[in-house]
C-alpha cells in the first residue's frame, strides 16, 4: 500500500512544484526528514543571519538543532521571552533567511497561512531575503477552499490546543469563527505569487509533519 501512496505523492508533489514555479517560487520534493534537512541546509549559506517563527516542522526535521550547532548567526525566537522575543521578531526583517512551514499549500502552488501575532506571516510577506519552508505532504490541499479549511479547521485548532489557549474550537474541534481574546486566527496570508523570483523555497516531504 505504501508503494501506491508514494506514487500518488510523487505525482502530486510534481504538480505543486510546477504550480510554485509558475508563481516565481521554487519547490522541491524529498522522501524523508533526513533528506529535507540536508536540502534545507544546502539553501542556507554559512554565516547567514537566520531566524524563524517557531515551526514544529522545522523542529521535527532537526533544522533548528543543526543551525544552533553550525556556523550561522541563528536567532531562535522560540527560546526567547519578553523584550528579547520582540528583538528576535524584529531581527527577522533584516535576516538573510527565515525558516518555517505553511498551514496549507494548494495543488497549484498557493501558500495559505494563519497567524496570531503576525510576526511569521509578516516576515513571509516582506523582509528576509530568502524563505526556506518545509511541509509534509499532509499539508497539500486540492484547491484554495480546501487549503483554507485545512488551515482554519485543522492547523489552527491543533495549534490553539498546543499553546493551551482558550477558544471555542478547543471544545468543538473545528473553527467557530470566534473573536476570542485568545484567537490565533488574526492574520491570513495568501501567497499566490512572489514578486522576487526564487525568494520563496518550499521543500515537500513524504512524511506527516506539523499540523
Amino acid at each position: 500500500m505504501e508503494e501506491f501512496r508514494q506514487k500518488r505523492n510523487d505525482v502530486l508533489a510534481q504538480a505543486v512544484i510546477k504550480g510554485l514555479s509558475s508563481r516565481n517560487m521554487t519547490g522541491y520534493h524529498v522522501h524523508t526528514k533526513e533528506e529535507a534537512l540536508k536540502l534545507a541546509l544546502g539553501l542556507i549559506p554559512e554565516k547567514s543571519k537566520v531566524t524563524g517563527g517557531g515551526s514544529l516542522t522545522v523542529q521535527q526535521i532537526g533544522l533548528e538543532e543543526a543551525l544552533e550547532k553550525g556556523n550561522y548567526e541563528f536567532v531562535n525566537r522560540r527560546k526567547t521571552a519578553g523584550a528579547e522575543k520582540r528583538a528576535a521578531e524584529e531581527f527577522a526583517y533584516s535576516a538573510d533567511v527565515f525558516i518555517g512551514s505553511v498551514n496549507a499549500v494548494t495543488a497549484d502552488g498557493v501558500l495559505v497561512n494563519i497567524d496570531g501575532n503576525a510576526n511569521r506571516v509578516s516576515a513571509y510577506a516582506y523582509g528576509p531575503k530568502k524563505l526556506v519552508l518545509i511541509a509534509g505532504m499532509n499539508k497539500v490541499a486540492p484547491d484554495f477552499d480546501a487549503a483554507l479549511k485545512r488551515a482554519r479547521n485543522e492547523a489552527a485548532v491543533i495549534n490553539v490546543q498546543r499553546f493551551g489557549l482558550k477558544t471555542p474550537c478547543t471544545k468543538t474541534g473545528t473553527c467557530m469563527d470566534c473573536k476570542s481574546p485568545d484567537t490565533i486566527c488574526c492574520q491570513f496570508l495568501i501567497t499566490r505569487y512572489s514578486l522576487h523570483k526564487d525568494r520563496i523555497h518550499l521543500i515537500l516531504v513524504d512524511e506527516e509533519l506539523g499540523y
